[in-house]
């Protein structure tokens, strides 16, 4: 028997183990099992790696963030700079803006991104570009990063969803199954809307309505077995067995002490964060927390200014709160926006569109700290050191780190295949 084990492959094992210590002990192991090999068998197809990190917290800074005055400075040209100073940080020779004091004490854990572009300029066609790694089409929804990541990673707890976006609308999962795009979460404070069973209802009354519903819905499913009609089921039952379990406390951030909220801030931003905190304790894989305000075209600087107090705190909180508690190591932390400011403001103390260079700022699990890659020339406008990265490039490299497969391919309902970051390359420079 002993001979038969040992020449099982590691997955089986492990699945072996788990089954093993759920018929004799009454409990479930294959979350921890499988924590850094997913439970995806497609996540162990050739080119899958080990994953570095489990989570990833992808903070959106929608409007287009002006990256000279937050995390990439350009120090040589003070110009440009309109008086905003650039200060050290807790890594040698990395800087940032004089408006994010409380992020700098964190760069040794973080890397930088300063050779960041885009093909699109305009918000619409390059959030999506940057959300989903293909061009917009009218003729095919793409599945957003989040569901990609839901749908090869395997899920952990097998209650809560694995894909939730905190602000915003999008996430959709395009052409994956519904199940795989983002739980919608509106205002972080207001908790999972529409998660309790009616006043009127009791259990017995619930059920019974449930069971019609399925007996209605019996012949209809066989004669449609889509798989889009099958998520609808899905959803249907993850739905109750989420509103039923415990897990959906993860969603109530009024159970934080008043010293936690106070240290994200009490901005919704600030409060997002520490709703995705609680998430990712809970074992969500994806959560993204979304933050406007960027489109600066007048007065960039003191908006930009005054931006950076909620950015700064909620940020710095997030990343000593996942520290302390043992997760940072296994969460990437990332923010970054659609497209950059342009180098040279306006007549109006603005910054316009620029999708020629910006920056993207990662942190935590298979990140290297205290990296700033690439540079740019002294007017701000273009890359000259390091390669460009692309919004698909950025997206390998988010994948990489969680030990995704870049080449699973997916096909949409017209057969076309697609894959989770196109043709992006990973970043090795600042991975761990």
């Amino acid at each position: 028997m002993m001979t038969n084990f040992q020449n099982v492959d590691e997955y089986g094992r492990r699945e072996f183990i788990a089954q093993a210590a759920k018929s004799c002990l009454g409990v479930g192991l294959m979350p921890m099992a499988g924590s850094y090999i997913h439970d995806s068998v497609k996540a162990l197809t050739p080119g899958a790696r080990p994953a570095a990190a489990r989570h990833v917290i992808y903070l959106n800074m929608t409007g287009a963030m002006s990256h000279l005055d937050t995390f990439a400075p350009q120090i040589d040209n003070p110009k440009l700079m309109h008086d905003v100073r650039a200060i050290p940080t807790s890594a040698d020779g990395v800087v940032l803006s004089e408006n994010l004091p409380l992020t700098a004490k964190h760069m040794h854990n973080a890397s930088i991104i300063k050779t960041m572009v885009s093909s699109q300029g305009a918000h619409q066609q390059a959030s999506y570009l940057m959300h989903t790694s293909y061009l917009q089409r009218g003729t095919i929804v793409h599945p957003t990063f989040g569901s990609w990541v839901a749908k090869l990673s395997g899920q952990i707890n097998r209650t809560i969803p694995m894909n939730v976006k905190i602000g915003g609308g999008g996430g959709g999962a395009g052409f994956l199954e519904a199940k795989y795009g983002a739980l919608p979460i509106g205002r972080p404070g207001q908790g999972l809307a529409n998660s309790k069973m009616a006043s009127y209802l009791d259990d017995t009354m619930f059920q019974n309505r449930i069971a019609a519903a399925e007996k209605l819905n019996v012949n209809f499913t066989a004669e449609y077995p889509q798989k889009q009609v099958r998520a609808y089921s899905d959803l249907y039952r993850d739905a109750i067995k989420l509103m039923k379990s415990e897990d959906l406390n993860a969603f109530d951030i009024n159970k934080e002490p008043d010293s936690m909220k106070e240290l994200y801030g009490e901005t919704n931003f600030g409060q997002g964060c520490l709703l995705a905190r609680r998430l990712i304790e809970h074992k969500v894989r994806y959560v993204e927390v979304t933050r406007g305000g960027w489109d600066t075209h007048d007065d960039n600087f003191n908006r930009v200014a005054n931006n950076c107090v909620d950015i700064d705190k909620a940020l710095s909180g997030l990343l000593l709160d996942l520290e302390m508690r043992g997760l940072l190591k296994e969460t990437l932390v990332v923010l970054t926006s659609e497209f950059g400011r342009t180098p040279v403001p306006n007549g109006r103390d603005g910054r316009d569109h620029w999708p020629y260079c910006f920056s993207a700022f990662l942190a935590g699990g298979g990140i290297k700290g205290g990296v700033m890659y690439g540079d740019v020339d002294e007017t701000g406008r273009s890359p000259i050191a390091g390669k460009p990265i692309k919004p698909e490039d950025l997206n390998a490299t988010i994948a990489y780190a969680l030990g995704l497969p870049l080449n699973d391919v997916q096909y949409s309902p017209s057969g076309r295949p697609f894959t989770i970051a196109h043709k992006g390359e990973p970043l090795f420079d600042i991975l761990a």
